[in-house]
This record gives structure tokens, C-alpha cells and sequence, in this order.
């Protein structure tokens, strides 16, 4: 598809199983934006984590992504309707869509373009709601370790758009009548395997071993086993999510 950088396809396996886990009570909340939950669509699904997630709480849930390859590795069985699209043009219905999803997605689109395509798809009074996660906190020795991965190893081959990412989204414009969102977070026990498979799944992980042809993360794990003890054991990780939420009130011009 045109105008789409997939950074994540090189191994969606590994993206449906090592990305945490997003907290049911983030979905029990969502379902309250809007006074209607019949159509929910999570746009930018990847592997589909929250679209299974809205499943309870709305008639129908539709999920779309612009790479194939990840929503081939999504889980079939729990009546998500998955479609292969660009969010900034989806084919959905006009004004059907109670609520849109937008999970760790919404730098990767061409926003003015995409809100102009909730305009034509959301329901009267439908809602928007976006989010994003940064870096995990863990102990005070492991964050060091992995904090100085991520900006000095494969930090520069971040893509531009995850300053997006480290602000939580707060300084893009989003045409919402915004509410105040609870405080969520993912938490997780890994064991150091599931962390590495984990940091695999990031594009700039994916960006250093395309420039320079060997794996970065093999480096991390020496420096990692120390501080992480017996790989098998399991350490609690955490991800705070910033969430960004409200009825959806119409576009109006992009700021960056």
C-alpha cells in the first residue's frame, strides 16, 4: 500500500507474542465514551491485542491494518472482523462507528488524512480514543541496562515519528472533546527470553539490523544476565499507558 512504512512485519509471530498485554479495565472504560456500542473499529490493529479486547463490549468489532502479514498472525477465533487498509482510508461505512481505537499507531498515519476519515465513518456522537506506551520500568539495575539500549545503541535508528511516542501523544492535535482518563498501565512477568523476544519486536531494533547486519540485542542479553539472575526467572515489568480520550468533535488542522 502506498504511503505506508511497515516497520513490523519482519517477524509478526514474534509481535502477537511478546507485546504485552493491554489491561481489561482500559476497555471497560473505553466502552463508556460513547452511548452506543455496536461498531468499535481498532484501526492500526497489528496482530489484533485490542481488538480481542473490545469484543465484549460491542456487537461488532472491525480491525484493520495496512500490513498482511501481521494480521495473518492475528488470532482468529474471537469474531473480529479483520480487513487490510490504511486507516486514512478504510472503506468502512459511512457513520457507523461508535468508537475507534487507535493503539500505539496513530504516529505511523498521516493524521490530517485520517481525521478526515473519522469524519465520513464515526457515529453521531461516536469517540476516539488513542494511546501509547514508552519505555517499561522494572528494577533499578535493569532499567539502567535497558535504558541505555534504547537511547544510545539503537537510539538513532528510531524513526522520527517516536518523539510522538515520548511525549504520550500530548503534542499532537486530536479533534476530541477530551475526557480525563483513569491512570492504566500493562504489567507483565517476563522471563529474560520473553524480554529479549520483546525488544526484538521494536523497529529500531529492526532499522540496526537492516543497516549493519548483526543483532543488537545479543550484546544486551551479556549485559542483562547479571542484573537479571537466572534467565528463567520471571521479573515484573510494567508500562504505563498515556491515554488520550473523548467524543469525537471533527477534524480541524494538524499541529505537530
Amino acid at each position: 500500500m502506498t504511503g505506508f512504512a511497515d516497520h513490523f512485519s519482519r517477524d509478526s509471530s514474534s509481535y502477537a507474542k511478546f507485546r504485552p498485554k493491554y489491561p481489561a479495565a482500559l476497555f471497560e472504560w473505553l466502552a463508556t465514551l460513547s452511548p452506543r456500542q455496536s461498531v468499535a473499529w481498532d484501526c492500526g490493529t497489528g496482530t489484533g491485542q485490542a481488538a480481542t479486547m473490545l469484543t465484549r463490549y460491542f456487537a461488532q468489532v472491525v480491525a484493520s491494518d495496512p500490513s498482511r502479514t501481521q494480521l495473518e498472525a492475528a488470532d482468529r477465533t474471537t469474531g473480529v472482523r479483520y480487513f487490510a487498509a490504511l486507516g486514512e482510508s478504510s472503506a468502512l461505512a459511512p457513520k457507523r462507528v461508535d468508537l475507534v481505537t487507535v493503539a500505539q499507531a496513530l504516529h505511523w498515519m498521516d493524521r490530517e488524512r485520517f481525521y478526515r476519515e473519522l469524519d465520513r465513518v464515526t457515529a453521531p456522537d461516536g469517540a476516539l480514543a488513542i494511546w501509547t506506551y514508552g519505555i517499561f520500568q522494572s528494577s533499578p539495575d535493569i532499567d539502567t541496562i535497558i535504558a541505555r539500549f534504547y537511547r544510545h545503541t539503537v537510539g538513532p535508528y528510531w524513526p522520527a515519528e517516536r518523539v510522538f511516542v515520548e511525549s504520550g501523544y500530548r503534542t499532537i492535535e486530536i479533534p476530541i472533546a477530551e475526557v480525563p482518563s483513569p491512570s492504566f498501565s500493562m504489567e507483565g512477568r517476563l522471563t529474560l527470553p520473553q524480554l529479549l523476544g520483546f525488544i526484538r519486536t521494536w523497529s529500531a531494533v529492526g532499522r540496526f539490523m537492516a543497516a549493519r547486519k548483526i543483532d543488537p540485542v545479543v550484546g544486551l542479553e551479556r549485559e542483562l544476565r547479571e542484573a537479571w539472575g537466572d534467565p528463567n526467572r520471571t521479573h515484573l515489568l510494567v508500562w504505563p499507558l498515556s491515554v488520550r480520550a473523548g467524543r469525537w468533535r471533527g477534524s480541524t488542522p494538524v499541529a505537530a
